[in-house]
C-alpha cells in the first residue's frame, strides 16, 4: 500500500506552469500548518533589504523557512503560498530570486496579489502559508 502524501494537480485543460499547481489533496489525518506573513525583517523586527525586492524576496522565504521548521514542515511540504507585492515591484526580479528556493517537480498553490502598501513601512513583499505534513 502507498503511502498517504499530498497530491498536487496539474489538470488537461488548464493552464501548465513549472511554477505552480492547481489542485491539492491533503490525505485524512495530515497536521495543517499555517504560516502568518512574513516579511524581510531581521529576528529584531528591522527590514533587511530597504528598496530591493529581490533581496527583499530571499529574506522573506528565510523567515517562511524558520517559520515551517518550528512546526517540522519544509517548503516540499507547503501546499498553498499567498504572496502579496506592493503595486510597482519588478515581479520578474522578485520571483528569479527565489525560484530556486522554491523549485519542485510537484509545485505547490500559488495566489499572488499586487497591493497598494505592507503593514511593515517599507517592505515590498510579504507571504505566507498553508503547509500540511502526513506523518
Amino acid at each position: 500500500m502507498e503511502p498517504l502524501r499530498v497530491q498536487r494537480l496539474r489538470p488537461d485543460g488548464l493552464v501548465s506552469s513549472p511554477a505552480f499547481s492547481h489542485v491539492a489533496i491533503v490525505p485524512p489525518g495530515a497536521t495543517t500548518i499555517y504560516v502568518g506573513g512574513q516579511n524581510a525583517v531581521d529576528a529584531g523586527g528591522s527590514l533587511v533589504g530597504e528598496g530591493d525586492v529581490a533581496l527583499q524576496a530571499v529574506r522573506t522565504l528565510e523567515n517562511a523557512k524558520v517559520a515551517l521548521a518550528a512546526a517540522d514542515a519544509t517548503f516540499g511540504d507547503v501546499v498553498q503560498w499567498t504572496v502579496l507585492f506592493v503595486d510597482g515591484v519588478d515581479l520578474a526580479a522578485a520571483y528569479g530570486a527565489i525560484a530556486p528556493m522554491l523549485a519542485s517537480d510537484e509545485p505547490p498553490l500559488v495566489l499572488g496579489a499586487r497591493v497598494a502598501g505592507l503593514g511593515v513601512p517599507g517592505a515590498l513583499i510579504e507571504v505566507s502559508a498553508i503547509a500540511a505534513v502526513v506523518r
